[in-house]
């Protein structure tokens, strides 16, 4: 920091000093304009008047009164306006005491709004100039009286232009202010529904796989010695559910790498172009699955791809966990004009009681057995692209999920970057 800007500083830092040595300039142009007397014809000339004592006098307590000038602006313009029409009527030659009502004026305008200014203003403009011109000792027409009228108006017009420059420069920091914190408050929305849309990537990925895993592993346990044939097949589907799962957990957890860590998995989402894989994993763990799809010619955003999918497989998984023994399911994807229509329906008896899926009726927003969130997430998801989901039991037995998802989303955020309107799969 050079010498000049740490004045400035400390000058900022002591306004009361920083006006008392302004009161001392004034001062010392008023006294200095004083001793020029004009001569007829001859210009002016230095020294030749000395000034009498009550302008002295008028001109101290006008410099005086300049020191509390910003905390009575007001006060003080009024105090050194009446000192200069005093001196106007007094003196003779008259001294500039009008100086410092011009510097109380300016710091008036600097102050108060348009409005205050532009009447404070003309009202001491109006009184100094009359003094000057009908109780002066010079004519009406003179040149100094045109004076007082001219800075005067110089005084208000400049401080209300520093008035506006100062509201121009805070109203552009208030709007940065703003916005830097619309930018974090948008980064921790941001982050959050990040790490909410991971959540629910992890509980469908961990519901599914370890119920197909806990199924298998219990028909294994159960035939492994009758029928060890049959006890190896089973252990192999738990060894492909838990690979799956440990890829796709480690898809997903890639995710929140920084980016000096090692490069995350470039393998794409999940979709519905496994839907039939995804099928076979159910059937293979012993509920049966049909699949109808009509949507073969559709090319759908990354984030509704995933979430069609995520859809189906959550409540797949929700099927086999609560519909009971026996139960079968249908899935059906089909296009209907600019919306794509998930639906998963079982006919199972829900003997388990799972909340959302028993025929009593429990609101099929509850969380699932043992605080499960698949159907939460499966509407978080739904909602989030703008669709619809409707939950709940159908009549006659088991229960129908029924996702509409709009075919085209506008950046859609889906496994950190953004997907445009119609990007394909």
């Amino acid at each position: 920091m050079t010498t000049l800007e740490r004045a400035r500083c400390e000058l900022k830092a002591h306004p009361l000093a920083l006006d008392a040595a302004l009161a001392a300039a004034v001062l010392v142009c008023m006294v200095a304009g004083s001793l020029a007397t004009p001569k007829d014809g001859q210009g002016v000339t230095w020294g030749t008047h000395v000034p009498a004592p009550l302008s002295l006098l008028l001109m101290l307590l006008a410099a005086v009164a300049l020191v509390f000038r910003r905390r009575a602006p007001r006060t003080v313009l009024a105090l050194t306006g009446t000192l200069s029409v005093v001196e106007c009527v007094t003196g003779d030659p008259r001294a500039p005491v009008t100086m410092s009502a011009v510097i109380a004026l300016y710091t008036v305008a600097a102050t108060t709004d348009r409005t205050t200014t532009f009447r404070v203003g003309l009202l001491t403009m109006t009184v100094l100039t009359a003094a000057a011109m009908l109780a002066g000792p010079l004519p009406w027409y003179a040149q100094e009286n045109l004076g007082v009228l001219a800075w005067t108006g110089i005084g208000a017009t400049a401080g209300d232009a520093v008035r506006s420059r100062r509201a121009v420069v805070q109203a552009i920091r208030d709007r940065a202010d703003r916005a830097e914190r619309t930018r974090e408050e948008e980064a921790r929305r941001r982050v959050a529904e990040e790490r909410l849309r991971i959540a629910r990537d992890l509980h469908d990925v961990v519901a599914h796989h370890i119920a197909l895993v806990n199924v298998q592993a219990g028909v294994a346990a159960h035939v492994m010695d009758k029928r060890p044939d049959q006890a190896k097949e089973a252990l192999a589907h738990v060894r492909e559910a838990s690979r799956s799962a440990l890829n796709e957990l480690r898809a997903t957890v890639g995710l929140l790498r920084q980016s000096g860590d090692p490069e995350a998995p470039t393998e794409p989402a999940p979709g519905l172009s496994l839907l039939e894989e995804l099928a076979g994993t159910f059937r293979s763990a012993g509920l049966p699955v049909e699949v109808a799809r009509t949507d073969q010619d559709t090319h759908l955003p990354a984030a509704v791809d995933l979430a069609a999918y995520r859809i189906v497989q959550e409540a797949l998984t929700n099927v086999r966990k609560h519909a009971g023994a026996g139960a079968r399911a249908e899935v059906s994807v089909v296009r209907v004009g600019r919306n794509i229509e998930i639906t998963v329906v079982d006919d199972g008896s829900g003997e388990t009681g799972a909340p959302g899926t028993h025929p009593e009726g429990t609101p099929d927003s509850a969380p699932e057995e043992g605080g499960g969130h698949g159907l939460l997430g499966m509407r978080e998801r739904v909602g989030a692209l703008g669709g619809t989901l409707t939950t709940g039991p159908r009549y006659g037995g088991g229960f129908r999920v029924h996702a509409i998802l709009p075919v085209s989303t506008t950046d859609t955020r889906i496994d950190g970057r953004t997907t445009a309107p119609g990007e394909p799969v």
